[in-house]
């Protein structure tokens, strides 16, 4: 019997061919076109659909794990929720180690998909989580894909992000996407470079010290062993309040509901299109806004907004 049009054979293969959407509005340049890479049609929600995909095959693929087996894996929330959704079509466990004031909604997904969620201090963000996550690891014996030493990560945006950049817009000349595990940037770089030389590649890093959640600031201490700065071009600077208000925009002017590290991407990307004469830029948006709703991102009360970003409460 043919298989029918349309019809796939779990979940995984929903992941990737995720859609350019044109945000030129926002480009302080009539001459330059801004396009965003909406990894928020992705399953989960999230680009990590693919980091996780990737780790997960990794593993498979060299016998490192089997069904009814356990990973630990550290996160911020959404390799995690990713991790757990394909653990439960995988048939493993997952023990996900994750700072203590990330939103409510991912701690919910995490445990809608039946992942054990072991909370390190928030106040050490994501680096905490990763010093945590290696002691268990060491000390239950389990396996841990580590998304930020593992090149299964790059090699998910080398192979699935950047190749359906190429095919969908070869004409691009800057892309810009966050600094979190390194993994998109590394990956998109070297297929970019591969593509055409004089591509840009630009890191959305923030301020050190301002939480914005899924980037990291090198400065606070810890470089992802799969990160290599000479694959960069540039990185840009942003800070929280640019990122939520470039966020706010998003959703507001172009009806992209996204979260607040896609704010900081696609401002970084506007700053970038005012200095060229012509081109187009793609930034990444990383995930949508509906793991934030209970952050209060969307208030008009600035007050509150200010005083959440002063106390880190959106994390």
């Amino acid at each position: 019997m043919p298989a029918l049009s349309g019809v796939v054979p779990d979940v995984t293969a929903m992941i990737g061919n995720t859609p350019l959407v044109d945000v030129s509005r926002l480009s302080p340049n009539p001459d330059v076109r801004i396009l965003a890479k909406m990894e928020s049609a992705n399953p989960t929600g999230s680009i990590k659909d693919r980091t996780a995909l990737s780790l997960i095959n990794d593993g498979e693929e060299r016998g490192l794990i089997r069904r009814g087996d356990t990973i630990l894996e550290p996160t911020s929330g959404n390799t995690g929720i990713a991790m757990a959704m394909i653990c439960q079509v995988r048939g493993y466990k997952l023990v996900a180690v994750m700072p203590d004031n990330v939103t409510a909604e991912r701690r919910q997904l995490l445990t809608l998909f039946g992942a054990e969620i072991i909370e390190s201090p928030g106040d050490q963000g994501s680096n905490g989580a990763v010093v945590m996550a290696k002691e268990l690891a060491e000390k239950r014996g389990l396996y841990m894909p580590y998304q930020y030493g593992n090149p299964a990560n790059p090699r998910a945006h080398a192979e699935g992000t950047a190749e359906e950049i190429v095919r969908d817009c070869p004409e691009i000349d800057v892309l810009v996407a966050g600094l979190g595990t390194g993994g998109t940037l590394m990956g998109c770089s070297e297929r970019l470079k591969r593509h055409r030389a004089d591509i840009q590649i630009v890191a959305c890093e923030p301020m050190q010290g301002e939480p914005v959640m899924g980037l990291r600031s090198l400065d606070d201490g810890f470089v992802p062993p799969i990160f290599d700065i000479t694959k960069l071009d540039r990185k840009m600077l942003v800070q929280n309040t640019d990122a939520l208000t470039m966020t706010r925009r998003l959703a507001f002017e172009c009806g992209l509901f996204v979260g607040v590290s896609s704010g900081g991407v696609l401002h970084t990307a506007a700053r970038m299109a005012a200095r060229m004469d012509r081109g187009t830029v793609v930034g990444i948006v990383a995930d949508g806004g509906w793991k934030y709703l209970s952050a209060g991102i969307w208030t008009d009360d600035t007050d509150v907004v200010e005083d959440r970003l002063d106390r880190g409460v959106f994390w």
